[in-house]
């Protein structure tokens, strides 16, 4: 309860926050998201006009735009899935890094 309390108003300090943001390992994390996104979502642009311009979709085999939106919705629940699942990786390994000092 005391730990809660303690991580709760460092998390809610300004100025504590402020420093944090102009660390290095903070901003270098903060760019590599950035860049990961950006990229994701270009690879997710040209996916899509490579997939709207092939003979596949127009000629409808598909099955309809109903199919294509639960393929969609199984894509996007397998990519969250696995960043979950990264995340959780790195968390443990930082734990195992920060464990062994």
């Amino acid at each position: 309860m005391v730990l809660i309390r303690l991580l709760h108003r460092l998390l809610n300090n300004p100025q504590l926050i402020e420093k944090l943001s102009e660390s290095r390992p903070i901003r270098r994390s903060a760019q590599i998201t950035a860049f990961a996104i950006t990229k994701a979502q270009l690879a997710g642009k040209d996916t899509v006009q490579r997939l709207m311009r092939s003979d596949t979709v127009r000629q409808g085999a598909f099955g309809g735009p109903g199919d294509i939106a639960r393929r969609v919705a199984r894509i996007k629940d397998s990519f969250v899935k696995d960043v979950r699942v990264g995340l959780e990786d790195m968390k443990s390994q930082m734990r195992r890094q920060g464990g062994g000092k």
